[in-house]
């Protein structure tokens, strides 16, 4: 078979077929320059944000109008007197036993001591022999006196006399206060109870040897008597809550002994002074006892409400940057720029803190702060968690584009 001539291309074809692949090719190369100075640049956008750091602000407590302060307290009545025996001898009987309600001036025991029977015998008689010296004095010193006015006695004799009387009356007068002495020290063989009240001890009986006094070789209290109508209530409160602490301040109490139920006090009076071992101040309440329900030296809790500063601030522990004196937290200022504040800090919860000065109320605080971060260094706030932001969270950063 005959071969048929191969046509060659003009070359006006090959000059348009080979603009057309040069413009095919720059225009890839366009392209990929285009989407490579777009990745790069958001790459060096993405590494800017997340050079600033991202932060979230605290969330702060204000203090209420008052808070609730529980203590251990000792119940004490409002009078209480350990009655010890004036005179020495024997207890002859006793008429009130522990518990037994008595009123001032109650008998509560006789002594017996015949050794104040015969020195108050002894007193008199001689109160009776001064006496009777007295008047013989006095009726010789008046005679004597007649016969100095008629000259039959000296002026000298007249005044020795006088003299002489007025000795007699003074040892009249000397041993009649020692019989009303020893008459009031007879009174004292009665034990008598200086108030109304209760008797809350009793440690004597029938036969058993009485002592004078409280002094340092005296005899033990013969009784107790307390006065419940009223109890007082003794609280050691810490420092920190002292300044807080005024009279006719309200508080309630409670007892084991009466689950459930609550007291109501008031307090009184403060000692005004720190104990050196505890830092705790002594506090003095006072409640009414009408139904006889309290007895001394039982054991209650006391719930004081104290008075709270208003500018009182609690915010979480994680807020905290410890330095070497005193402690900072972060604050999200003007511009996006945190400032570092100190602060004093009062109570300590655990997982919170009160703040007591440094910071107000109204000051955006910064959980959770990085350790490098300093005054002015510029922060951005973390947005509102929710769905969108979640999955913006969880995309990864965009890749490099290779060169």
């Amino acid at each position: 078979m005959p071969q048929e001539p191969i046509k060659t291309p003009s070359r006006r074809l090959l000059l348009l077929v080979g603009a057309a692949a040069l413009i095919v090719a720059g225009g890839d190369v366009t392209v990929g320059i285009v989407d490579r100075a777009d990745a790069n640049r958001q790459l060096v956008q993405w590494t800017n944000q997340e050079a600033v750091p991202t932060v979230q602000l605290a969330k702060l407590e204000h203090g209420a109008a008052e808070q609730s302060l529980v203590l251990p307290g000792t119940l004490q009545p409002s009078n209480k007197a350990a009655i010890y025996a004036r005179v020495t001898g024997y207890l002859k009987s006793w008429q009130q036993d522990i518990g037994a309600e008595v009123k001032a001036g109650q008998v509560l025991a006789t002594i017996d001591a015949p050794d104040l029977d015969q020195q108050l015998a002894q007193a008199r008689a001689n109160l009776a022999t001064a006496e009777a010296n007295e008047r013989v004095a006095v009726v010789t010193a008046q005679r004597w006196h007649s016969l100095a006015a008629s000259q039959w006695v000296s002026q000298q004799a007249n005044d020795e006399k006088a003299g002489a009387a007025a000795a007699n009356k003074a040892i009249a007068d000397a041993a009649q206060a020692n019989v009303r002495q020893l008459e009031a020290l007879e009174s004292f063989k009665s034990i008598v109870a200086p108030f109304d009240g209760v008797v809350t001890q009793r440690n004597t009986d029938v036969g058993a040897l009485v002592n004078v006094g409280s002094g340092g070789n005296a005899g033990a209290a013969l009784f107790e008597v307390s006065d419940l109508q009223k109890v007082r209530i003794y609280v050691q409160v810490p420092q920190s809550y002292s300044a807080g602490l005024t009279p006719g301040l309200k508080a309630t109490f409670e007892m084991p002994q009466y689950p459930g139920q609550q007291f109501e006090a008031t307090l009184i009076t403060t000692s005004r002074a720190m104990d050196a071992n505890s830092r705790s101040m002594l506090v003095e309440l006072q409640a009414d006892n009408p139904d006889g329900k309290f007895a001394q030296g039982t054991y209650c809790q006391v719930h004081l409400q104290l008075p709270v500063d208003p500018n009182m601030v609690r915010l979480p522990a994680t807020a905290l940057m410890p330095v070497d004196h005193g402690v900072q937290i972060a604050i999200l200022g003007d511009g996006s720029k945190a400032v570092l504040k100190t602060v004093q800090l009062g109570r300590d919860f655990g997982d919170s803190v009160e703040v007591t000065a440094g910071l107000s109320p109204t000051d955006r605080v910064i959980d959770s702060p990085p350790e490098t971060l300093q005054s002015g260094d510029a922060v951005q706030l973390a947005p509102t968690p929710g769905p969108a932001t979640a999955q913006r969270a969880a995309a990864p950063p965009p890749a490099s584009v290779p060169n």
